[in-house]
């Protein structure tokens, strides 16, 4: 589409140049064609008066012509507008060649100009119309051909940006509107619904275009799963909010919506919850550069907070978001970027009592799982006491309200990640019980849809690339939510907060991941390679479970929960230690830490923990090389000690 676009690549100067010159050649054709269909014939001599007329309008035209701006107008996208301003001009141009007939004296028909006018709009507004439908032929032929879902408003304005943009050849529209169906819009046909896997075969279609921003998503998912087994890319506009806040376009074409592959319905916000915690009030997102934390500053940010602190201790991530957060501020919210670690009590301290911080979502913490296995010490260090510094702190300060961001990887862990937010549970808990000042609440919930390591972006590119598509367990399962509801329940579940809850969100059925990966396969217009489809496209490949990976994940660790106020979560009721056993367990794990002792820290988590099954024992790189270098000793498969340097 490159090299086609630079065949129409030439100087806009030589384009209204070569536009000018056809034109003066068009103006005295036409004047010509006017006379013979005057006199039926050729039988008008024309006489030197009448060429001085001619000439008088060509001169007077052309500068009037330039004077309204019509050859500023790009031919490619000439629209209402241009097409009026050709035929103002045109009409100019016949008074024009009246008025010098007259001054001249010209023996040139009085009937002549009203004709010149109709031949002229013939050469002139033709000429521009045959170019352009040219140029679009020529695009059409060159690119994909598709088929518009929806031949609505937003259909129509999507098949006028395809005819412009030269990827896309729309060849046909479907639609279930009776009035619709069997019409033509711009050249396009407009068939019915059941017609579609007949098109998609006989023109030979790459993709499917979704023009429905605002249909339901119960009826979106039907039209989705009737679209999987057709072997077509499908792709839409953004969804209706979106186009709505104009944060994007219909003609800006997308992947399928994280939401649909969900296979159930987003849950809605209750506005009112979401504000009780932030309007007017001074808001802080620890981790505000992350996937989830992001997502809470753009929404915390439209219930206009007094003002909203961001801490991050990635540079670049709080640049990245506190630059979009200042771009799009609508209501001049103040936003103050930090950097810092939450491990830093005293700098954590500082910020909540300067800025008079009344709300505090605590995002900051590692999340995956193969990287804090790998990474004990420092995982501990920021997920347990990043989270212990940052309470304590805000006890300190006297925050209003204080929400733990936490994971169902937390529920019978089996791996350091999920043991060190369990943990960072715990302590919350235990200060709630400790201190009065500050409404400690934590909030639960599964893998979110689009966050950074998810598995959908992993995914594509990797159905991008030709596969194979990689899959850890044939058997895995998953809850699956969306950035924007992640964030949502978060902010709403603060505001349901006494002091030590822990919220769920009731997320449906789990997703079975290999079902994701055959989906997205499809809906990205490949077949599944496996044994039933040999010649398919995409493989999807079993690589084995991850260190402390398993096979579903869980919400509740216990069997009771309650409702709250919000009909999609749950309040669940777990157990908790005493404020001695919390003080010896944060004790004891941050000696080990800063021993670098991965198998104390170990034993310390599975003591607290007490559903923490470390199945895949000890991963920690340090850790391991200390052991291939003899400084440590395995016993057995699951427990590593320490050679003390006597022995050595």
């Amino acid at each position: 589409m490159q090299n086609l676009s630079s065949k129409f690549s030439v100087s806009r100067q030589w384009k209204q140049s070569a536009l000018l010159t056809l034109d003066l050649l068009f103006i005295p054709l036409a004047i010509w064609l006017a006379v013979v269909v005057r006199w039926g014939g050729m039988a008008y001599q024309f006489q030197v008066v009448d060429f001085v007329a001619i000439v008088i309008t060509m001169v007077a035209s052309a500068a009037y012509f330039l004077r309204i701006g019509l050859y500023r107008a790009i031919i490619r996208f000439m629209g209402q507008q241009a097409i009026l301003t050709i035929i103002k001009g045109v009409t100019a141009s016949a008074v024009i060649l009246a008025i010098a007939g007259f001054l001249t004296k010209s023996g040139i028909p009085r009937s002549t100009p009203v004709i010149y006018w109709a031949t002229g709009l013939f050469l002139i507004g033709g000429s521009r119309l045959l170019v352009r439908s040219f140029y679009h032929g020529v695009i059409r032929a060159n690119g994909d051909k598709v088929i518009i879902y929806g031949a609505g408003a937003s259909g129509r304005q999507l098949l006028n940006n395809l005819l412009h943009n030269g990827d896309y050849n729309p060849v046909a529209f479907v639609d279930d509107g009776p009035k619709l169906k069997g019409g033509v819009i711009n050249g396009v046909s407009v068939y019915s619904t059941q017609q579609l896997p007949e098109l998609v075969s006989s023109f030979d279609i790459s993709y499917v275009l979704l023009a429905l921003p605002s249909v339901s998503h119960q009826r979106r998912r039907e039209i989705i799963d009737d679209l999987e087994g057709l072997s077509v890319h499908v792709k839409t506009v953004p969804g209706f909010s979106e186009l709505m806040l104009g944060s994007a376009k219909v003609g800006q074409l997308q992947d399928i919506d994280l939401e649909d592959l969900l296979g159930r319905d987003p849950v809605s916000p209750d506005v009112e919850l979401i504000d009780r915690c932030i309007r007017d009030k001074v808001v802080m997102v620890t981790g505000a550069g992350g996937s989830i934390g992001s997502e809470l500053c753009r929404q915390i940010a439209r219930c206009q907070p007094r003002e909203l602190v961001l801490l991050d201790i990635s540079e670049h991530a709080l640049y990245q978001v506190s630059t979009e957060l200042k771009r799009d501020n609508s209501h001049n919210i103040s936003v103050i970027p930090l950097l810092g670690m939450v491990q830093n009590q005293s700098r954590m301290e500082t910020i909540f009592k300067e800025f008079k911080v009344e709300t505090v979502y605590h995002a900051a913490a590692y999340k995956h799982v193969p990287m804090v296995e790998f990474n004990v010490v420092e995982g501990v260090y920021n997920n347990v006491f990043g989270t212990l510094s940052a309470a304590r702190a805000a006890m300190k300060a006297g925050v209003e309200n204080f929400v733990l961001i936490s994971t169902d990887k937390a529920v019978r862990p089996t791996n350091m990640m999920g043991a060190s937010k369990r943990m960072a549970e715990l302590i919350l808990q235990s200060f709630a019980k400790r201190y009065d000042g500050t409404r400690y609440s934590m909030v639960r919930f599964g893998n979110v849809l689009g966050s950074s390591g998810s598995v959908v972006p992993l995914f594509r590119r990797q159905i991008e690339d030709g596969g194979p598509v990689t899959v850890t367990h044939k058997d895995i399962i998953r809850y699956f939510m969306t950035i924007p509801e992640a964030a949502q329940l978060v902010l709403q579940a603060s505001t349901m907060a006494k002091s030590g809850e822990v919220f769920v969100l009731d997320m449906g059925e789990p997703v079975r991941i290999v079902n994701l990966a055959q989906r997205l396969i499809r809906l990205m217009g490949y077949e599944v390679k496996d044994s039933a489809h040999p010649k398919g496209d995409i493989e999807i490949k079993y690589t084995g479970l991850r260190p402390g990976e398993k096979l579903y994940e869980e919400l509740l660790i216990g069997e009771n929960a309650s409702g709250t106020g919000h009909p999609k979560i749950m309040q669940a009721a777990e157990a908790m230690l005493d404020d001695d056993a919390i003080d010896q367990y944060t004790s004891e794990l941050r000696d080990a830490c800063d021993a670098n002792d991965c198998d104390q820290i170990q034993q310390i988590l599975q003591l607290a923990v007490a559903e923490f099954n470390a199945k895949d024992g000890i991963s920690d790189a340090i850790w391991k090389r200390r052991l291939d270098n003899g400084l440590v000793i395995a016993t057995n498969d699951k427990v590593v000690n320490i050679i003390s340097p006597k022995t050595i």
